[in-house]
């Protein structure tokens, strides 16, 4: 960061609130009730002064009341309920002053757990304005991941969804030493002493402003609003701590680049909010830009999400790379009827085109785009939902680059976002400026450098900027493990730059493969490079550390249960027609790993030794691989929340096959 950086200037009183900065001398706390300086410098990105997440919300609802600001999901009479910025203000206002006489403390927790809603956003930003710090659970935890959760944060409040989420804290809610009410949000409580949202609601109009009016004057734009939880793959989550200007000041910087207008986006929300990425795309444009927020089925990441694209119409969307995965899984399966025909091919070709000229510097749409938007992509886009869409983010996890280059050649533009939770979402975008690969350059008014570089030009990426978290709650030695002295944030990720400044992700250091042998191996790029060759893949996992040489483990794709979410034993409709062209007459999984079928092991090895065709050594080839009985899903536990694979858990649930395959 420049060397002439400059703090934001502190309140005399403590009580000018809510847009304040409270005194400090610290740039790290790992207390709840800690606060962290924010730094200004020269960069004209960098100069707007901070202001708070209640600041913002009541500068909106006052700039545009009567805009729609959300939009719930049918109820059972296909009835969505709306609410403009002066109904969703005036609503946070209300549960706040509910928090605030239900025994909301200071620096303490309200918990909240469940779907995607109105009632969400509403608890979540009515804790930040009672002063308490607003936590999200994923649904996906077990009792004893909400327990853990709920006390290390001193929740007072957990607000819950329905009864499936309460039976979870019902369960534990004698461990819970700091908790004094449950709220259940959808539908009528049945168990005693369990508040439903009317109820919350009554008391929170029957309260005068007073109390609430006074907790406002004492928050501090950098004292802590928001805990984050790590996914938690090794040991306990750690509880990132953001602040209001972490949050604000990278969407702005985002914004930046992006030029999101106001009162003009809509958005659909159904990834985890419990997730840094949802946060900032769902809540944080929200009230920043007046956008209007969709909310989608619970089953949304089974298949429904579709509908809700239909009905919305987004202009902002995101999705993280399985569910870009998925419609193209879905686009294929209609190849055969629709999409492989001539003019298709024709058209995205132009598409492709358009898009190598405008990366070489070259932004001009020539006749053959044109036609082709009109013709082909535009009436594809509407057959999704994103015919109104200009931005489609993808994050959270890497995306293979087919994927990607299929999606362009469609004429929607994957832009690909690096970020991770402890930066507040965003560090770099790729919109197509520079390259169509790697995750693009750091955003306006954050820094990005690599440490520890090695002969091949890689280092670790370590970022800086007012969007760096104030430190894990209550965890001294593992922030110092990730946020040096000088406030740079080492993300644990391998990385290189180009000419351009355009970052590429080389590997994730907890990931490096370090085998017998000694040699380091980036698991990533080889398992990217045999997906790449086999599009009938969905996974591969490679396996080496401490080993004297790599295997991998690969899923075929299969179909999915629509009300579970796991998946099936039958092959997807498009692995189906690619059996039968080899000469395979295997329907299941089963059936494959049963008869070790030779087409489809055959066709599999070919693709591994062509992509071992690609490395730099023998090291890094790939020597046995196995096929899983089953894909990969949330219900089996091989995938998080937010779709990204936990690799431990998988060798974990594989070790016999893996020992067995090193055995032989």
């Amino acid at each position: 960061m420049n060397q002439s950086a400059k703090y934001a200037s502190f309140s005399e009183t403590g009580l000018d609130g809510p847009d304040q900065v409270l005194f400090t001398d610290a740039d790290t706390t790992c207390n709840a009730d800690g606060r962290v300086r924010i730094k200004l410098d020269n960069n004209e990105f960098n100069l707007y002064q901070p202001v708070s997440i209640p600041g913002v919300l009541t500068r909106t609802a006052k700039l545009y009341p009567d805009h729609i600001a959300l939009v719930s999901r049918p109820d059972i009479n296909g009835k969505r309920t709306t609410y403009t910025f002066q109904e969703y203000e005036s609503t946070v206002r209300i549960v706040a002053k509910a928090f605030l006489k239900l025994g909301l403390e200071r620096y303490h927790s309200v918990c909240i757990i469940g779907f995607n809603s109105p009632e969400w956003f509403i608890a979540e930003l009515a804790t930040i304005y009672a002063g308490g710090i607003a936590t999200g659970i994923y649904t996906t935890n077990s009792p004893e991941a909400c327990q853990y959760c709920a006390e290390y944060s001193r929740a007072n409040i957990i607000v819950v969804e329905n009864e499936k989420h309460l039976r979870k804290i019902l369960q534990i809610k004698h461990n819970l030493s700091y908790l004094k009410v449950i709220v259940q949000y959808d539908g009528i409580p049945t168990e005693k002493d369990i508040l439903s949202w009317g109820d919350l609601l009554d008391i929170g109009k029957r309260e005068s402003e007073n109390k609430l009016s006074y907790v406002l004057k004492t928050i501090g734009i950098n004292e802590c609003c928001s805990l984050v939880y790590t996914s938690g793959t090794v040991g306990n989550p750690k509880a990132v701590m953001v602040n209001h200007d972490n949050l604000l000041f990278g969407i702005r910087a985002l914004l930046l680049v992006l030029r999101i207008k106001e009162k003009s986006e809509v958005i659909v929300s159904y990834l985890p909010l419990s997730h840094i990425a949802a946060q900032i795309i769902d809540v944080i444009i929200n009230i920043v830009f007046a956008s209007t927020v969709y909310f989608a089925d619970p089953s949304a990441l089974k298949d429904t999400l579709i509908n809700t694209l239909l009905v919305a119409q987004p202009t902002i969307f995101l999705g993280v790379p399985r569910v870009w995965e998925k419609i193209y899984g879905k686009m294929q399966e209609k190849t055969h009827s629709v999409i492989n025909t001539w003019i298709i091919k024709w058209a995205k070709e132009q598409a492709l085109h358009y898009y190598t000229n405008k990366i070489n510097g070259i932004d001009y749409k020539h006749w053959g785009y044109i036609v082709a938007k009109w013709l082909v992509f535009n009436k594809i886009k509407a057959a999704l939902g994103l015919n109104k869409c200009y931005i489609y983010f993808t994050g959270a996890a890497p995306i293979n680059i087919d994927i990607k280059r299929y999606f362009l050649s469609l004429d929607i533009p994957l832009i690909e976002v690096y970020g991770m939770s402890e930066c507040a979402g965003p560090q770099t975008i790729n919109d197509f400026k520079y390259s169509m690969v790697g995750v693009g350059k750091s955003l306006p008014g954050l820094y990005i450098k690599l440490d520890n570089i090695n002969e091949h030009g890689e280092g670790e990426i370590c970022m800086s900027g007012r969007h760096i978290f104030m430190g894990y709650l209550n965890a001294p030695k593992q922030t110092e493990e990730v946020k040096d002295k000088s406030g740079w944030l080492h993300s644990g990720d391998l990385g290189r730059l180009d000419s351009n400044g355009n970052l590429f992700i080389t590997s994730r250091l907890k990931e490096l493969i370090i085998t017998s042998g000694g040699e380091n191996v980036a698991s990533y790029n080889i398992e990217q490079a045999i997906l790449s060759e086999l599009s009938y893949l969905s996974n591969a996992i490679v396996i080496g550390d401490q080993r004297k040489y790599l295997i991998v483990l690969v899923t075929l794709k299969s179909n999915m249960n629509e009300e579970t979410g796991a998946s099936l034993d039958t092959l997807a409709s498009d692995v189906l027609k690619w059996a039968q062209s080899i000469g395979s007459s295997a329907k299941t999984v089963t059936e494959v790993i049963n008869s070790r079928d030779e087409a489809i092991y055959g066709e599999i090895d070919k693709a591994i030794k062509r992509a071992n065709m690609q490395a730099i050594n023998n090291a890094q080839k790939v020597q046995k691989f196995e096929i899983l009985p089953h894909d990969f899903s949330i219900p089996t536990g091989e995938l998080g929340p937010t779709l990204k694979l936990k690799k431990n858990v998988i060798q974990k649930m594989y070790a016999d096959l893996i020992d067995k395959m090193y055995s032989r």
